[in-house]
């Protein structure tokens, strides 16, 4: 089966975390023997191999510099330029990875049904696919670098991550869509550029999707119907998202997969249902409070500034994957089903984006 994940972190971890990302998960976590200042620090679970084992032909990968405080992972730059570079410098990475052979930067139509057609005969060999994304658009100096970016490759721009950002308020603050977040948008439309309401704050979302016309995804989000927190998407913009023929991307933090989790402070002894099991309940949640199995899929954010501490308790590797859907096959999903959820469901969104 092929996978398409919607969110992975991968150039904050090959740049950041200092992680070659062509070795095994294995010999990473050997690398990282231990204290480490990071989260996640020796417990990483995404590398290409196990992401080849996984099936995942095709992902979102992210650039992520942000100048909100106090910061989150990948954040902090004291100015928009400083973020700016480390953006340019994750983007550098990519860029080599492509020249060993390991990645394929996928920017329209004919380069995803190409990518498809080869991954299919042979996914031994063949490049992960990735579609270029901007988390947060506080490197953003003004919308020419969004023009550049473009240019780059950027296919889907989130405008908030955590904090106050330059153009959005992250999901942990509440404030109306500002002026130059309205012009970004405007500027993403024209372009093509897919919008990720991932980490708005609830007021921006809504005035978000009333001002961009063109196609979203929310790429790494759960259910806030069962795990109660702002960062959760509530009913009301799960029904507004799949009105818009919008995916939502299960997330794999697994404090977004059951309530009452303390980050750094509970672990999977103490929580023994933290698990894949748990995940399963929001795509059900989702599926049945829109109808269909048309607007889920997979985002896993894993690796996203946490790493096994913070991760379903039978999900060693991205590798296990596998486990998911299977669970999710036990619970009733058809063969046809699964493969919207796996893949089918994200590649819809982008065709219609890339068909505009």
């Amino acid at each position: 089966m092929l996978i398409f994940d919607a969110h992975l972190d991968l150039s904050l971890n090959a740049i950041t975390y200092n992680r070659d990302l062509r070795q095994s998960v294995r010999q990473l976590r050997a690398s990282e023997q231990g204290e480490g200042l990071l989260a996640g620090w020796g417990c990483n679970t995404v590398a290409f191999p196990e992401m080849r084992q996984a099936g995942i032909g095709l992902c979102v990968a992210t650039q992520l510099a942000g100048c909100m405080k106090p910061a989150a992972a990948g954040g902090g730059w004291n100015s928009p330029e400083q973020a700016r570079a480390m953006t340019q410098g994750q983007l550098a990475w990519y860029r080599a990875m492509e020249d060993c052979g390991e990645l394929r930067q996928i920017r329209c139509l004919p380069d995803l049904e190409q990518h498809l057609e080869q991954w299919n005969r042979d996914p031994t060999t063949t490049p992960i696919g990735y579609i270029l994304s901007l988390e947060g658009a506080d490197s953003l100096r003004t919308i020419d670098d969004l023009e550049i970016s473009f240019e780059q490759g950027l296919r889907a721009l989130g405008p908030a991550h955590y904090g106050i950002g330059r153009y959005a308020m992250g999901h942990d603050q509440d404030g109306p869509l500002s002026q130059p977040c309205r012009e970004l948008l405007y500027a993403m439309d024209r372009l093509g550029i897919i919008l990720d309401a991932t980490h708005l704050c609830e007021r921006t979302f809504f005035e978000s999707l009333d001002v961009f016309t063109g196609p979203v995804w929310a790429s790494h989000h759960n259910c806030r119907a069962i795990v109660d927190d702002p960062r959760q998407l509530s009913d009301q913009q799960i029904r507004l998202l799949a009105s818009r023929d919008a995916v939502i991307g299960v997330a794999f933090d697994i404090w977004m997969g059951v309530p009452n989790w303390k980050r750094l402070v509970s672990n999977h002894d103490s929580y023994p249902g933290a698990n894949m099991e748990a995940l399963t309940r929001h795509v059900d949640h989702i599926c049945q409070l829109v109808g269909s199995v048309d607007h889920i899929g997979i985002g896993t954010d894993l690796d996203g500034g946490f790493g096994t501490e913070q991760t379903p308790s039978d999900l060693d590797t991205i590798a296990d994957l596998k486990v998911f859907v299977d669970l999710l096959k036990q619970k009733g999903y058809s063969d046809d089903d699964l493969e919207k959820i796996c893949h089918r469901n994200f590649l819809r969104v982008l065709r219609t984006a890339w068909k505009r």
